[in-house]
């Protein structure tokens, strides 16, 4: 007999429809056959599948078998299959009567004993179930969980080979789970551990990260030893604006496409913080591998990328940020086919003055010569400094400013300036959402400057030596600064600020 069990597989973030073919009772010894392009982890599935079936109480067949995982030109990959393949046996040696194995996207490893065990890329099947019209997904509870964030697609959570069946054939009802038995809903206020409340003295630093916040601006701190900065980047999560919902269902997509699992830190309902150490490699923070998988620069879409001691990151890696920097996404091209994921990020970044950190303390001495320290700062390239639109001095607080300093204002009331000029750029930018994103008929049309203010920025763009992708970010963000203001027009102070913004283009620690 032959029957058809409905499934998918993921494709950078996005899950394509495969159907499952069982065909028993062909002539030959008895033995499973799979077909369908498998990778190894596929073809392994068959003594898994094997023992599962027979420790749930039933039988293998007892003929020659063949599994069709169509269509045959998409490579398969990873341990989906089990549990559709061992559904599909049982229905194709009537061991399973049902009539719907093709009404649900099914999905799920199985163990020796035919427990389900979680599959990545739960979402984007949960996904394509909704755009097939399909009645709702099988999957492991724990991927489950993950799925039941799309409340229009019922998700039933499966926890081993028997309790399937019995779903299939109306033995037993499953309650599908919805958003708010998810693992992800969204959690309280004083789920972040740090505060911005916590941050003394550095008034100008705080002030160029919440421009940099308000805008979407990426930014750079540059600053001696000790100077706060990794503090501070530590901090910005908390007064980002939370994710739409939709933001957050990308930003899960992606992070299940990398396999993550429930337990992983920041899978929760809030933006996410990625820090990776600066001997990652090239595809580990742009993505790839085999099968392609997301990134470090894709896994903080929608959140933020912190690069600590940049100078220190390999000159390639570096590099090969430029263009999802530019478009807003990664794309890995290979033998198979171009895999493209999403990377709309807020870079922030921290690096020393010199290759000691003390060429900007009064109070240390500096041995860096002049040669080591050009030697240090060419190791980030002028195209890339171009990219990142706030660079911002981050001085260290002698002993006795510590001691005095007062507590500094509290995450929360920071976000909710920044949401206030948030949302006045969603709707002068409905599709864009961030001043970071404006494109030039937007500048033309947002960043007007009357006659004296161009003059001036003209000024400004000819003693800094400023490239015409500098003079733009100068633009977007003279009009975050306005934003924070509710000022309709681009005014002198904020155009002045903008450019204050731009520290090593004015070579200030030469």
């Amino acid at each position: 007999m032959l029957s058809i069990v409905a499934s998918g597989t993921l494709i950078g973030i996005r899950a394509h429809p495969i159907h499952v073919e069982v065909n028993e009772g062909e002539i030959g010894d008895p033995r499973l056959i799979l077909v369908g392009l498998p990778d190894a982890a596929v073809k392994e599935s068959q003594d898994r599948v094997a023992s599962a079936i027979t420790n749930s109480g039933f039988s293998m067949p007892a003929t020659r078998t063949t599994i069709n995982l169509a269509p045959g030109n998409i490579r398969k990959e990873g341990p989906f299959y089990d549990l559709p393949i061992a559904l599909g046996i049982l229905a194709a040696t009537y061991q399973l009567s049902c009539d719907s194995l093709e009404d649900y996207i099914i999905a799920g490893e199985l163990s020796l004993s035919g427990e389900t065990r979680p599959v990545k890329g739960a979402l984007a099947l949960a996904l394509l179930a909704r755009e097939q019209g399909k009645k709702g997904v099988l999957l492991p509870p724990a991927s489950a969980e993950e799925a039941a964030l799309l409340d229009d697609v019922p998700v039933f959570p499966i926890g081993s080979l028997d309790e399937a069946v019995l779903f299939l054939t109306g033995e037993k009802k499953v309650e599908p789970l919805d958003s708010q038995h998810s693992a992800f809903t969204k959690p309280p206020a004083e789920s972040y551990a740090v505060d911005f409340a916590e941050v003394k003295g550095q008034p100008a630093l705080r002030r160029a990260v919440e421009v940099a916040v308000a805008g979407g601006h990426n930014l750079l701190m540059i600053g001696p030893p000790g100077s706060g900065k990794s503090m501070i980047a530590k901090r910005i999560p908390t007064i980002i604006p939370e994710p739409q919902l939709d933001e957050f269902l990308e930003i899960l997509s992606i992070q299940s496409a990398a396999g993550m699992s429930l337990s992983e830190e920041n899978r929760c309902f809030k933006r996410p913080f990625r820090a990776p150490h600066h001997s990652i490699s090239d595809v580990g923070l742009l993505g790839g591998g085999n099968p392609p998988g997301p990134g470090e620069i894709s896994l903080a879409h929608e959140g933020v990328l912190f690069l600590d001691e940049l100078p220190e990151f390999k000159r390639s890696a570096l590099e090969v940020m430029r263009q999802p920097l530019e478009d807003r996404e990664a794309s890995i091209s290979r033998s198979m086919g171009k895999v493209t994921f999403p990377c709309s990020i807020m870079l922030v970044a921290a690096m020393n003055p010199c290759p000691c950190g003390y060429l900007t303390e009064p109070k240390r001495e500096c041995r860096c010569s002049p040669t080591q320290i050009q030697r240090y700062r060419a190791r980030i390239s002028g195209p890339l400094l171009d990219r990142i639109d706030i660079h911002i001095d981050a001085p260290a607080l002698t002993l006795q400013e510590l001691r005095t300093a007062e507590e500094g204002e509290s995450s929360e009331n920071m976000r909710e300036r920044i949401q206030k000029a948030r949302e006045s750029q969603k709707k002068r930018l409905p599709k864009e959402g961030y001043n970071a994103r404006m494109n030039p008929k937007h500048l033309k049309e947002h960043c007007k400057l009357d006659k004296e203010q161009g003059l001036l920025l003209e000024k400004a763009m000819e003693d800094l030596n400023l490239s015409a992708r500098a003079y733009t970010r100068v633009l977007k963000v003279a009009r975050t600064i306005a934003d924070l203001e509710n000022k309709e027009e681009i005014q002198t102070p904020h155009l002045l600020e903008a450019i204050q913004y731009r520290s090593l283009d004015r070579n200030v620690f030469y």
